[in-house]
């Protein structure tokens, strides 16, 4: 069988999906690409199911946020071939007013975890997970702490000489 290369993998993927694939780039070697939240459990049941790519192991599931974009919110999906030793990382963004995407536990178990913690922080609701509310900040909190939707620092302190720091 030939080596699993990022070319290989994205000749598969563009050849199923076509056009859901797209934004293709390769930051330090790491093959990345995006798709749309109708297309990702797909996508990554194809990479999952592929007898050549064997993408059976999800590393990580990751927000971002960018509130200067139309599709703020990101979800990042990281998986790894164990197999062939290689890695590729998928991103699908979604809109602040309504940041829903399918869950991936009926593929991976271990992202019931990682989905948990992305809704956390992120605010984005994970239709279909099992379990989904918060798992590291207290249940009652209402706000997402790593939205970009608050200032760094409070512009009303007084307990600070910005003398001091240059500023």
């Amino acid at each position: 069988m030939a080596e699993v290369t990022n070319q290989l993998i994205l000749e598969k993927l563009q050849n199923k999906f076509a056009d859901a694939i797209f934004d293709v780039s390769e930051p330090h070697d790491l093959l990345t690409v995006s798709t749309t939240k109708e297309n990702i459990l797909n996508v990554i049941q194809f990479l999952y199911n592929d007898e050549e790519l064997k993408f059976r192991y999800l590393t990580d599931i990751c927000g971002v946020h960018y509130p200067e974009q139309e599709l703020a919110l990101g979800v990042i999906y990281h998986l790894h071939s164990l197999t062939k030793n290689v890695r590729v990382r998928i991103k699908v963004f979604l809109p602040e007013s309504a940041p829903r995407i399918t869950t991936l536990t009926g593929l991976f178990l271990g992202a019931n975890w990682m989905e948990r913690e992305t809704y956390d922080f992120y605010g984005i609701i994970f239709e279909g997970h099992p379990d989904l509310r918060r798992i590291l900040n207290v249940d009652d909190m209402v706000a997402f702490p790593m939205r970009k939707e608050f200032p760094l620092e409070d512009p009303n302190r007084t307990d600070k000489n910005d003398d001091y720091f240059g500023r």
